[in-house]
């Protein structure tokens, strides 16, 4: 059938919700409420890492269906690691694990080790950490109760919908009191036989990959590159005044994405304006400072911001080196996933480094 605007897509009642309260009703209650701050999401971690092999729990139709892994970035392997050499994710990954490998090893001389009769050892090996820690990364939603208070949920079916850009549900509802259900509605029409899709939020592909493992089809906008600057001089825009030594900080996309790229080169506004009252000559900055609106850049000053530019993302494109060392057909899926991951990196590099050159070539300085 089809689905409009406002239709419910997926109907799911709140018995079935697993949350902080599902663990605490186990007999886990007595040990976890003794453990100071212990998060919400870690008690409900625990709880699924041993109720996933408990045979009459009523939530083992769910575990049941749920992959044996769940292929995310936290457990790429060593050649995938090497495969994004150069790139950002590479040590976001390290240290997402090391951080989980941490909390690990603190759950383990604490809480494990003094309550072996909750948390029999053959639960709670590493790789079952991992496990539940990729379950709720990967599958775990916002869910607004009828107290008041939004919880990280398992939500069986709603868990399952992918991630679009163009979702037909756009927002988690509160669970009606009066059907005692989790309704998610269509905000845009679904065709019968269409995929429904959701949205996880405005991520980057390096949170796709870590967290969810995968990466969108085509361009991902909400993919950047972080530049930071150490800038001589500034001009505050607010007040004119110069502020010397500054640290400014641009996330940049891809120059495809730019509306205008006319006088910024598909780059950001700030970015650019930054750079050119960086560069300029006291006598002009003075000026700029007397008459904010009067335009003084001069064709030297335009050509040292792109070569600045240029200067950073030249040897970023120059650190990741070739990704033809791979060959994808008999790859593995996560030197693949890397592998699409540097790939989508690089463009956007070049695109920002082709933006710049073909800046100075209209300069007549290139």
């Amino acid at each position: 059938m089809n689905l409009n605007v406002g239709d419910v897509a997926v109907e799911i009642p709140q018995s079935l919700i697993i949350c902080e309260d599902t663990a605490l009703r186990s007999d886990m209650r007595q040990v976890l409420e003794k453990v100071d701050e212990l998060a919400s999401e870690t008690i409900t971690l625990l709880w699924s890492m041993r109720e996933r092999h408990n045979k009459h729990s009523e939530f083992m139709p769910y575990f049941s269906a749920l992959p044996k892994s769940f292929n995310t970035g936290l457990s790429f392997s060593i050649d995938a690691l090497t495969a994004l050499e150069g790139t950002l994710l590479l040590e976001e990954i390290i240290q997402a694990k090391e951080h989980l490998r941490a909390q690990y090893e603190n759950l383990c001389s604490t809480l494990f080790a003094s309550n072996p009769e909750i948390f029999a050892p053959e639960f709670y090996t590493w790789d079952q950490f991992l496990w539940g820690c990729e379950l709720w990364y990967s599958n775990s939603m916002k869910v607004a109760f009828p107290d008041g208070k939004l919880k990280t949920c398992l939500v069986p079916v709603a868990g399952l919908l992918n991630h679009s850009l163009y979702p037909h549900v756009m927002r988690y509802s509160t669970i009606n009191t009066r059907t005692e259900s989790l309704k998610l509605y269509v905000s845009r029409p679904c065709k019968s036989g269409q995929q429904c899709y959701l949205s996880y939020g405005p991520l980057p592909s390096s949170n796709l990959i870590t967290f969810y493992g995968f990466l969108l089809k085509g361009d991902n906008p909400y993919d950047t590159i972080p530049i930071e600057l150490d800038l001589p001089q500034q001009l505050d825009p607010n007040n004119q005044s110069l502020d010397k030594g500054c640290q400014i900080s641009h996330m940049v996309r891809g120059t495809w994405l730019s509306r205008s790229r006319s006088n910024k080169y598909g780059l950001p506004s700030r970015l650019v304006d930054s750079l050119r009252t960086a560069f300029l000559e006291e006598d002009d900055l003075q000026l700029l400072q007397r008459s904010p609106r009067l335009s003084i850049i001069s064709k030297e000053n335009e050509a040292a911001v792109l070569e600045a530019i240029l200067s950073i993302m030249k040897p970023m494109l120059d650190s990741m080196g070739e990704t033809n060392e791979f060959s994808s057909e008999d790859c593995s899926w996560d030197v693949n996933l890397a592998m699409q991951f540097k790939d989508g990196q690089q463009r956007l590099i070049t695109s920002i480094c082709e933006s710049c050159s073909s800046g100075l070539e209209v300069l007549g300085l290139s």
